[in-house]
């Protein structure tokens, strides 16, 4: 959620209603018009409407907004965003900072702490608490022990959550020790995230991150034993030099390992990626990385090898070892309408209706804390159907979504609502649809991205997403 979005310009499109056949449907042919080449441009949909509809123009309106109580019953979270990384990956477009020294992390863990405390003195947080807290990067694991503890008491101090079900944390491997660790356990996390990425030295080091498969297992093998409640690895299919066996041997690691969670993401290239920039340098339009035919092949067989083990399929991007012990409400939470106070710089925030994201570099940022003021760069005041579509297509991501939620919620029936593109996909045999429930079969789910678009609002559907 600490997205760095400035340099983006990517337009994905969803493939319309051109091109009917006789009997009313859309050929697959035309579901998949996009290029299986990977080009530069944002895939991943977080959120609706799309980034680039944000303004600074409505950033008044964001903060009277927040002068008012929240809705009865809305579950908040909070994300906190720590922008420091020992190195910048090929991939990253996140706001990362690898230059700074301990002051000056230490005036930005302040800053955290006081943005945190302006807003737990609004109407729309005064006495809630957070329901799940996340802490996402850059590398969250960057900070020293003493650091951590000096920032989870901080903003424990502003906005407690001793009582939290979850707090997730971000880790690079190579930035851990046996007593960080210790110390993420008795501050309280639950959910430790690995981003691993890939067990081979040189695809790690093709893609400039700043661990190696020694320390992978180092890590891994310390969390074990100080007895977190889950472990989360993260994999990649697609990072520059990945192979066939590589891969294979990817998921064969990942499986010895077993861990509560495995998250998969495909490879996608943002343009404010050094990737990008050397393609734009060299010429060329097509990234120099697997296409997305190979990448989803790929998580498919993943998730393949991992149901065999007895894992579950629980989005388009996770398998979970036992699902009713296996939670991450920052997800289900979150693709459930919660409020979510993102603190930190460019962080991300969907409060009372509104959107809104931080000042995008640490220097204004700091100096809006300064001078007495929130350090909101833009926001949208959302509408009740855009929460409708919002949570729509965040929940067709989980591979079923019931009808009946939405009817409740917002009392509108999505199978009136979007009709339309749901016979689309369904008569093109994308997904299944029943009386109570839409199913998204695997295939389907590997780019259910690019289809979301079909179910955003006309002006949404050709333009910028960030």
């Amino acid at each position: 959620m600490g997205e760095d979005n400035e340099e983006s310009d990517s337009r994905i499109r969803f493939s319309g209603m051109d091109d009917m056949t006789a009997d009313g449907s859309t050929p697959l042919k035309v579901l998949e018009k996009a290029e299986d080449d990977t080009k530069a441009g944002n895939y991943f949909v977080a959120n609706y409407p799309p980034f680039s509809f944000w303004s600074q123009e409505e950033t008044p309106s964001c903060l009277d907004q927040l002068r008012q109580p929240p809705q009865a019953g809305t579950p908040l979270g909070l994300y906190v965003h720590i922008p420091f990384c020992r190195k910048r990956c090929h991939f990253c477009y996140f706001r990362v900072y690898t230059d700074k020294n301990s002051k000056e992390i230490r005036s930005y863990l302040d800053g955290v702490i006081t943005e945190l405390a302006r807003y737990a003195a609004m109407p729309a947080f005064e006495n809630r608490l957070p329901s799940f807290v996340y802490f996402g990067g850059g590398t969250p694991s960057y900070l020293s022990a003493e650091q951590l503890t000096y920032f989870f008491d901080g903003l424990k101090a502003q906005m407690p959550w001793d009582h939290v079900e979850e707090v997730a944390f971000e880790c690079e491997p190579g930035t851990l020790n046996r007593k960080k660790l210790e110390t993420l356990k008795s501050l309280g996390v639950t959910r430790l995230s690995l981003g691993i990425e890939n067990f081979d030295d040189h695809v790690l080091e093709l893609n400039n991150r700043a661990h190696l498969s020694k320390q992978v297992h180092i890590a891994y093998n310390d969390a074990r034993d100080v007895g977190f409640d889950q472990i989360n690895i993260d994999l990649i299919s697609g990072m520059l030099g990945e192979t066939e066996a590589n891969w294979k041997t990817c998921v064969e690691k990942t499986l010895e390992m077993a861990p509560e969670c495995v998250t998969i993401y495909q490879m996608e290239i943002p343009f404010n990626t050094t990737i990008y920039k050397q393609m734009k340098s060299d010429g060329n339009d097509i990234a120099p990385v697997a296409s997305w035919s190979t990448k989803r092949r790929w998580v498919s067989e993943a998730f393949d090898a991992l149901e065999q083990a007895g894992y579950n399929i629980g989005s388009a991007y996770t398998a979970v070892k036992d699902k009713a012990r296996t939670k991450f409400l920052y997800r289900d939470e979150l693709w459930r309408g919660a409020d979510l106070l993102g603190v930190g710089v460019a962080s991300f925030s969907h409060v009372n209706g509104f959107h809104f994201q931080n000042q995008h570099h640490i220097e204004p940022y700091l100096e809006s804390l300064a001078a007495g003021d929130l350090p909101i760069h833009r926001a949208m005041a959302t509408t009740a159907e855009h929460r409708l579509i919002r949570e729509f297509v965040l929940q067709m991501k989980l591979g079923r979504l019931e009808r009946q939620y939405f009817i409740d919620k917002f009392d509108v029936d999505p199978w009136d609502r979007f009709g339309d593109e749901l016979r689309t996909l369904s008569t093109a045999g994308r997904i299944e649809l029943t009386d109570e429930a839409i199913l998204v079969p695997r295939a389907t789910l590997l780019e259910i991205d690019r289809m979301l678009w079909g179910f955003f609002l006309p002006e949404h559907q050709d333009a910028r997403y960030a």
